[in-house]
């Protein structure tokens, strides 16, 4: 029953304090690809992510009823930084649908305009909403109608004290007005939210000093901006009790950890080192909130997850003592020499093999269509000697000697077979993702195998150039780039044998492979040059190669490709790659393989798709 009373007098008070319009609210979901749309259609970075913005904490003065029902206290605001734009998960400012709507696609329009930085946020969203209106103007209508619903829907500040009065005036002012007011004056509680307006990034930037010349004082400087980090970033803490573990049992994937943003209970006594003070800073300064709990363990009772190098004994054969590859930069907006160590390797164990039995009936159908492509045959017009007059050529060169002296040319045609000129690289993502299940029999990188089988089977039965090879990477001294059939080689038994030794391995430093990979490809002497990358997911590695550094980094790969006259094509089976692989190769670049159990027959089909046009 108290349950119960409970429950209704929540739903009473929270509905009586809200001052949201709830009917005629608009969720993001319901937008985001308009939202995105617009964004980059606009000017945004096409690499940033477009998110619902959690709730932050906005100190603002409260209503007697928002107090008693705990409103107000976190809202949902506009911002963006260097990985993402987050716009308000709901909106509900408006009593009409249509201007909640409106106010998502302005939000997104201002945001494309904007860097993300601030001096003062007031006077640099009034100059944003100027250069919006002056850039496009069909979009002043659209803003006075948002700018009118806004201002009257503010609460009254009638009652409230003198500098918040006259703060409120100022922003309902600047809102009507952008650009008409230069001072705002000083309160104790930030205004009621501007929904119309950015706000600067949840995350807390450190202050940025200048590099100089010299190393010593570049290495002071450095020291002194960490500190200044350290100092400048607030975090909401919280302790806990630390509960008992030594009964439990581990029931999750390793690969299921996706964030830093959940509790993990780190022994700060026993698990602190030199050599992770970098890391461990870095990720601190990425948490909203800091979890500590006090707990006394030995250390030899604790086990240590990591993941780590397997042994020499039983790793894959190493080839040479590796090769030094660039890595692009984007926050330098530079090709950083040498930065990676990427080093050659052949499966362990592996011994020849023949094709597998399941496979021998689809290879026999894929290898049946492909003999088209053998067979095709074609007339060369204009040679000075073939097995046919060529009457067009002979007809021209008639014409064009009645009128002045002409040299003379090819009459005749030469009747000849196929002659595909390329060179193709299959490049394998064998990442640790890859060890992930499809079904109760098959992982991901049992698809894989049969995909790259099959792929052979098909350009060794149409005789066309072609090399194979995986990669993985841990860390950016260590990127294992796994031999499996190079350019030079025979496809038999050997090459599936390595095929077939294959195992999952550990990140996805994708652009350094693709480097390599592009390199091996200009060694060549075909005229066309293909790279296909099969993934299953996007650039990554635990050296701050994740999120948009190994986007750009990948994309300014694809990039050094295409200056080469390489055309690089991705197949995945990321069922989210639609968000960053048209940035990385273009709309027309790739392909989304919807049932990964097809990729065996797809891939080559692809194959014949890409080089028959």
């Amino acid at each position: 029953m108290e349950e119960w009373v409970g429950g209704l007098w929540h739903k009473y008070i929270t509905r009586k304090a809200s001052t949201e319009y709830a009917d005629a609210a608009v969720q993001f979901s319901q937008v985001s690809h308009a939202i995105g749309l617009v964004y980059r259609a606009l000017g945004g970075a096409a690499v940033k992510r477009v998110e619902a913005a959690s709730d932050r904490d906005y100190i603002v003065r409260r209503s007697f009823l928002e107090k008693i029902a705990g409103e107000n206290q976190q809202i949902s605001l506009a911002w963006q930084d260097d990985e993402s734009l987050r716009l308000p998960e709901t909106l509900a400012v408006f009593p009409r649908a249509e201007l909640n709507h409106d106010l998502y696609i302005w939000l997104a329009i201002l945001a494309a305009q904007h860097d993300g930085k601030f001096r003062h946020w007031a006077i640099d969203n009034q100059q944003l909403v100027l250069d919006v209106l002056e850039r496009f103007p069909a979009l002043v209508p659209r803003y006075q109608r948002l700018a009118k619903a806004f201002v009257s829907s503010r609460a009254d500040h009638s009652k409230r004290p003198k500098a918040e009065q006259l703060m409120e005036q100022a922003i309902n002012q600047a809102i009507l007005s952008p650009g008409s007011v230069k001072e705002f004056p000083t309160v104790n509680y930030a205004p009621q939210a501007v929904y119309l307006w950015l706000y600067p990034s949840a995350h807390v930037d450190p202050q940025v000093l200048p590099e100089f010349d010299d190393s010593d004082e570049a290495l002071e400087a450095a020291e002194l901006s960490k500190a200044k980090k350290s100092e400048t970033s607030r975090k909401q803490g919280e302790r806990v009790d630390s509960g008992d573990d030594k009964d439990g049992m581990m029931i999750f994937r390793l690969e299921s950890l996706f964030s830093w943003s959940e509790f993990s209970k780190l022994d700060r006594g026993t698990d602190d080192s030199d050599d992770d003070e970098d890391d461990n800073q870095r990720i601190a300064e990425d948490l909203d909130k800091i979890t500590v709990a006090k707990q006394q363990s030995q250390k030899s009772a604790r086990i240590k997850i990591d993941m780590d190098l397997p042994s020499a004994s039983e790793d894959d054969l190493p080839l040479g003592e590796g090769i030094k590859i660039p890595e692009w930069n984007y926050k330098k907006q530079c090709l950083e020499a040498d930065r990676c160590l990427l080093q050659p390797m052949l499966p362990k164990d592996s011994t020849a093999q023949k094709l597998p039995v399941k496979l021998q009936k689809t290879a026999k159908v894929i290898q049946a269509q492909f003999e088209q492509l053998r067979s095709v045959r074609y007339w060369l017009k204009g040679e000075h000697q073939g097995e046919e007059l060529d009457l067009a050529a002979w007809l021209d060169f008639h014409i064009e000697s009645k009128i002045s002296p002409t040299k003379e040319k090819g009459h005749y045609r030469s009747f000849r077979g196929n002659n595909r000129d390329i060179s193709t690289l299959l490049l394998a993502d064998l990442s640790m993702s890859t060890d992930a299940y499809l079904d109760d029999n098959s992982r991901v990188i049992d698809v894989v195998q049969d995909s790259m089988l099959l792929f052979g089977e098909a350009l060794n039965s149409v005789g066309d150039s072609f090399a194979m090879y995986g990669f993985s990477s841990v860390k950016r001294s260590n990127v294992r780039f796994t031999l499996l059939k190079n350019f030079n080689e025979k496809y038999d038994d050997v090459i599936r044998g390595r095929v077939r030794s294959i195992r999952p391995g550990f990140y996805t430093r994708m652009g350094a492979a693709i480097r390599q990979a592009t390199k091996v490809l200009v060694e060549q002497r075909s005229t066309q040059k293909l790279l296909l990358i099969l993934t299953d997911g996007k650039p990554n590695d635990i050296d701050h190669y994740e999120g948009r550094f190994g986007i750009e980094d990948t994309h300014q790969a694809i990039k050094e490709a295409n200056k080469l006259g390489i055309k690089p094509f991705c197949i995945t089976i990321d069922q989210e790659a639609q968000s960053y692989l048209p940035y990385l190769f273009g709309s027309n670049g790739y392909t989304v393989i919807l049932r990964p159990d097809q990729l065996p027959v797809r891939l080559p089909q692809l194959y014949h798709q890409l080089t028959s046009q």
